[in-house]
């Protein structure tokens, strides 16, 4: 029983000591010591054995994806150097003009995050951007902060297959499946994702319209504006698109080979085979490839390649540690007893298989507030009854994937930390519109997946 609640002490410690705004490290090590001392932990096997070292330990899971970080970075850091990553974003507002700043906020998030730049790289760019858009479309800040989360944290994180989000690359190389793994399922999944949520914005905004709610600046907006690209100041938008074209290439490449029937020479089996082998070197040579793209194409990154390559390895460092954290905090919960009669718990819920898959990953990922995180963990300690019971790998990838991006955004998460952050909002301004773009929208998108999964196996 005290091992039970200290279970669930220390995941309350965590959720309130990352809405104060402590260190997310900190606030990790404080909760597992007091796991620990509910569960009757020697401190050596928490702190030196199963937060850094166990299967799903902090530096275990960093050990394994920190080229993937460092790549994923990297290439934020040249495209956002570069003005490609503000060419593009100008391009679309141009052609859909500030009324529709919301839809622009929310493609371009999209089309970044899906051709590999990080999630906090776009907020970095979309933010600048933003302010002149809010400003001549009179949006409400908290509402443009829910269009950058729906654009950068839901459909293209889980849903869309291809993508190199670190999230399709857990799931695939647990698995042994592409990128592309289950793609009509993320497709549709997607899709309504996209629908809902942007239903959702513009009635919302029309509603913030009525009641006199609108613009309001700050000293902060004014900070920002200055970092946004202007026309005439950045590279042609569709010389701005042939690094994430190449990204995207790279990955969708043994797809094509697979589909086209070319695998019986020796190369394209050699290309797919490694795809498949090493998903997290194949994404990454991906990432490396768009940015020396980006060096050819682009002369301000070569007068200053050196000073970007170390910014971008800058920004991998506190992402990936953060994440590493998290997941080395479920390391810890998965050694208690209580975690365990948890997972027999879901494992012997009477519902179908893939419903069960939906809501155990949904759930660890709340836990963590992460849905690497929780991916991670439910493939090392769940996915393999899943498996045995049926579930083919390829549906069990992106049914884990949607599942984790929905409980993931809960107010504790470090993403929407770091956006309300980044824009000068509080939680009480602003979690609500997230809230529902980011959670109930991906939660309902993915239910509906599963449903069509039931008619079309």
């Amino acid at each position: 029983m005290l091992g039970n609640l200290g279970l669930l002490l220390g995941l309350a410690l965590l959720i309130v000591l990352a809405l104060r705004g402590m260190n997310i490290l900190i606030a990790v090590l404080l909760s597992i010591l007091l796991i620990g001392v509910t569960n009757n932990m020697a401190m050596a096997d928490v702190f030196l054995q199963y937060f850094p070292f166990g299967s799903s330990g902090a530096f275990s899971f960093a050990g394994s994806f920190f080229l993937l970080f460092l790549c994923g970075a990297i290439f934020g850091r040249i495209m956002a150097a570069s003005q490609a990553a503000g060419s593009i974003a100008l391009a679309i507002t141009g052609w859909l003009g500030v009324k529709r700043a919301l839809l622009v906020a929310m493609l371009v998030c999209a089309l970044l995050t899906y051709g590999g730049v990080v999630v906090f790289v776009v907020i970095f760019t979309m933010y600048p951007l933003g302010v002149t858009l809010m400003r001549e479309a009179n949006i409400p800040r908290r509402i443009y902060a829910a269009a950058i989360a729906l654009g950068a944290g839901t459909f293209t994180m889980t849903a869309l297959p291809g993508t190199p989000s670190i999230h399709n690359v857990i799931a695939a190389n647990a698995l042994g499946t592409d990128l592309f793994a289950g793609g009509w399922i993320g497709l549709l999944a997607g899709v309504l994702m996209a629908a809902l949520g942007m239903w959702y914005l513009q009635h919302e905004w029309k509603k913030s319209l009525a009641r006199g709610e609108g613009y309001q600046a700050t000293e902060q907006d004014q900070q920002m504006q200055k970092l946004a690209a202007s026309a005439g100041k950045v590279p042609d938008w569709r010389l701005s698109l042939i690094p994430i074209v190449i990204v995207l290439g790279i990955i969708v490449l043994p797809r094509i080979l697979m589909l086209s029937g070319l695998t019986g020479s020796d190369w394209a089996s050699a290309v797919v085979a490694f795809n498949l082998a090493q998903p997290i070197l194949w994404a990454s040579m991906a990432l490396i490839a768009g940015a020396l793209s980006c060096l050819l194409l682009f002369p301000p990154v070569r007068r200053g390649f050196s000073k970007t390559l170390g910014q971008g390895a800058d920004d991998s460092v506190m992402p990936l540690l953060n994440t590493a954290a998290v997941i080395g905090f479920g390391g810890v919960v998965i050694q208690t007893a209580g975690f365990h009669q948890f997972a027999e718990w879901l494992l012997s819920l009477n519902m179908p298989p893939l419903l069960s898959v939906y809501v155990s990953a949904n759930l660890i990922s709340g836990v963590t507030a992460s849905a690497s995180g929780g991916l991670q963990i439910f493939m090392s300690s769940l996915a393999p009854a899943y498996l045995e019971a049926g579930v083919s790998a390829e549906v069990l990838h992106r049914v884990s994937n949607l599942a984790a991006g929905g409980l993931d955004a809960l107010p504790h998460s470090g993403a929407v930390i770091a956006l309300l952050t980044l824009m000068g909002l509080t939680h009480k301004e602003a979690y609500k519109d997230i809230f529902v773009v980011s959670v109930l929208v991906p939660l309902v998108a993915g239910l509906v997946a599963i449903a069509a999964l039931a008619v079309w196996p």
